[in-house]
């Protein structure tokens, strides 16, 4: 009993395992903490939230949508965030700079920045050691690029 309650595993809670790759799940569920982070979770975000998802792993609108929902419920679950950065910090170091980028994109799509979103972002960086002027950088790319939509 002991060993279930301090094994670094943490079981799902649906008592089913997820169908998608690790990594994407803590991809999905670190752009839905963004979304949630100001605790206004729209449907623009979700829908970038999708595009995202659909564009970084090469899936069909559809199965876009199942991994934000899948992101959705283990965010949900989680105590913090530290086990999807442990995954999300094994990618490319481009690829952390898209990730942040994208997470720069879901919290400037209401037009509003939330000291938690700002906070939440530059501990995910640190997390996976991608530095505040990439982040500056990402976050100058998602607002012009949200700006032209």
């Amino acid at each position: 009993m002991f060993k279930k309650l301090f094994s670094k595993q943490k079981p799902e809670p649906s008592g089913e395992a997820s169908s998608f790759d690790p990594l994407h799940a803590a991809v999905a569920a670190l752009l839905v903490e963004a979304a949630r982070a100001d605790e206004n979770f729209d449907e623009r975000e979700q829908s970038i939230i999708e595009q995202s998802l659909a564009a970084k792993f090469d899936l069909d609108p559809e199965r876009a949508a199942a991994l934000r929902a899948e992101g959705e419920r283990i965010q949900e679950n989680a105590v913090d965030i530290q086990r999807f950065t442990r995954l999300a910090k094994t990618m490319a170091h481009e690829e952390k700079i898209a990730l942040i980028e994208q997470l720069w994109a879901i919290v400037l799509a209401d037009g509003e920045r939330d000291p938690y979103e700002d906070t939440l972002i530059r501990r995910i960086c640190g997390l996976i050691y991608v530095s505040d002027p990439e982040s500056g950088a990402a976050r100058s790319r998602a607002k012009a690029r949200l700006t032209k939509e």
